[in-house]
């Protein structure tokens, strides 16, 4: 029971410290390797973007045969449409579902804690009944905060009803996803700001002002403590970027700026980067026959270190 909720609270306490406080609530796009882009010294990057992090180490250890033989099932994945070819739209999916596999591992760890009954979706009833039935029983009740579990049920029913985009009141395992992780959904970024605007607006007129915005990274020192220097820079960072009409106050545009910030689509400039690379007759496109005369620059083989892993079966692949 409150899986979600549990999981959602270690990793806010563990944003809290890893990065800055200022910066626990902006959502970035990761990048697809923390290897240099540099194919002149390698294509290490290029095999964590296509492959996922841990995929691209378990094909280090094949041999190459082996490497072009999986890679060949894997462009035939690739190909949704069948045509023959792989389009920039379809390897910049691929790329995508790669880096969100943290993500759908996540989902598939609980899927059947809400599926109660094994339809392959999962309807609000059967989430809420899973999360909240014990309290639902007495209505709360026996709860110390139940104002708090209220507002959460609220909040969840809201996220669910957005992610259940044809409104049958079931979600299908993508839109499970998009609510529980809203913030990798474009349609979902209402929510997600929402939500912040919830979170940090104390006084419940809708708008976030300086107070509550330094209020939610952090709290006034003791007498005698200092204040860190960084509190005044996201003090002016507020007036001077993040309040864009300068009336005092963040509305729900300036928190999606701020919260959701338009950055580079590293998926997008892989795919676009793998096909110039290897798309010899210049039609936008690649085949089979063209991603496989280049398989080292997509997934590479050192044929070293022949380990378990070679013993291991990576059927997804």
């Amino acid at each position: 029971m409150f899986l979600r909720l549990l999981a959602s609270v270690c990793i806010l306490a563990a944003a809290a410290v890893a990065v800055p406080p200022q910066e626990k609530r902006v959502h970035h796009h990761a990048d697809l390797s923390d290897h240099a882009h540099d194919d002149a010294h390698g294509f290490q990057y290029d095999h964590e973007a296509f492959l996922g992090k841990e995929e691209a180490k378990t094909f280090d250890q094949l041999t190459p045969e082996e490497s072009k033989e999986r890679l060949a099932k894997i462009v035939d994945r690739i190909d949704t449409d069948k045509d023959g070819y792989v389009s920039h739209a379809e390897l910049q999916y691929w790329i995508r579902h790669r880096q969100r596999r943290y993500i759908e591992e996540n989902v598939n760890k609980h899927w059947n804690d809400y599926d109660k009954n094994g339809d392959g979706k999962i309807g609000w009833e059967e989430y809420k009944n899973t999360t909240y039935g014990f309290y639902l029983d007495g209505e709360f009740d026996d709860v110390e905060d139940k104002d708090t579990y209220k507002s959460m049920l609220t909040r969840d029913e809201r996220r669910f009803k957005t992610a259940d985009r044809d409104g049958d009141g079931v979600a299908t395992r993508e839109q499970f996803t998009a609510f529980l992780h809203p913030e990798e959904f474009d349609y979902m970024k209402n929510v997600v700001v929402q939500e912040t605007i919830e979170d940090i607006d104390k006084n419940g007129d809708g708008k976030i002002s300086l107070e509550e915005y330094i209020g939610d990274m952090y709290s006034t020192p003791e007498s005698g403590e200092s204040e860190p220097e960084w509190v005044q820079t996201e003090k002016n960072h507020f007036l001077e970027f993040r309040d864009v009409n300068k009336d005092g106050y963040l509305d729900a545009g300036e928190v999606a700026m701020w919260i959701l910030p338009e950055e580079v689509d590293h998926a997008d400039n892989e795919a676009k980067h793998l096909i110039h690379e290897t798309d010899t007759d210049k039609d936008q496109k690649v085949t089979k026959k063209e991603i496989l005369a280049n398989w080292n620059m997509f997934v590479g083989s050192q044929a070293t270190n022949y380990g378990e892993d070679l013993t291991k079966r990576h059927d997804e692949l």
